[in-house]
């Protein structure tokens, strides 16, 4: 993967520390009601598209969702719409990536940060809510864009937790990731998302699902 130019980069940086600042009390509700403290947002940069810069009008009013180097720095943007809404008869999908980004891993800081294992989602969201409750966790922007320099990122791990949906599209990521590294173990969603599990049946059960126990301040 080519790396980002100067240029490249403080377009980003500037992308982002805007649209972090446009944050609005709507949108901090929106990922309240999803299980994502304000603290959370602030650590993942998460911002909403209030002025759009050139390029962005058609993601204007979306969250955004900055994916961050090692050091917290910009290197790309995804943005989710946050109506609820018919994404398709709006023709838009849920979620939308710049044309012609690379498809890049979510959060790999958490590869720097955590020692033995590792948690990989199928969405940004997903994993913001692995990473406030203490377990380190990257996510893949899709079920299907699981690439082979993802298992090279990951294969130091001893075990690697993948979460995928409880759904057809989540059974074949998480096919793709454990045929991919031998060290990685499916987790057995019945409720929904690790969001949908989270707000339903709690952190204990969610720690339960991969052999824990929850830590304080969350027992």
């Amino acid at each position: 993967m080519r790396p980002l130019s100067v240029s490249q980069r403080e377009a980003l940086e500037e992308a982002v520390s805007s649209y972090q600042a446009q944050l609005t009390a709507d949108a901090a509700g929106y990922l309240l009601a999803r299980g994502i403290s304000r603290e959370a947002a602030v650590t993942h940069r998460l911002g909403v598209v209030g002025n759009p810069l050139p390029g962005h009008n058609r993601y204007a009013g979306w969250l955004v969702i900055p994916y961050l180097d090692s050091e917290g720095q910009a290197l790309q943007l995804r943005f989710r719409c946050m109506q609820d809404h018919d994404h398709r008869a709006g023709f838009h999908g849920k979620y939308a990536t710049i044309k012609n980004d690379p498809v890049r891993m979510f959060n790999v800081g958490a590869i720097f940060q955590a020692e033995s294992e590792i948690h990989v989602c199928e969405g940004e969201l997903d994993a913001i809510i692995l990473n406030m409750l203490g377990l380190h966790a990257v996510a893949i922007p899709g079920a299907e864009l699981w690439r082979p320099h993802h298992r090279r990122m990951l294969a130091g791990f001893n075990r690697i937790w993948v979460w995928g949906d409880p759904d057809d599209a989540g059974a074949d990521f998480t096919n793709k990731v454990t045929r991919s590294l031998r060290q990685a173990k499916g987790v057995r969603l019945s409720l929904g998302d690790v969001t949908d599990t989270y707000l339903q049946a709690g952190v204990d059960d969610l720690f339960a699902l991969v052999g824990k126990e929850a830590p304080a301040p969350w027992n």
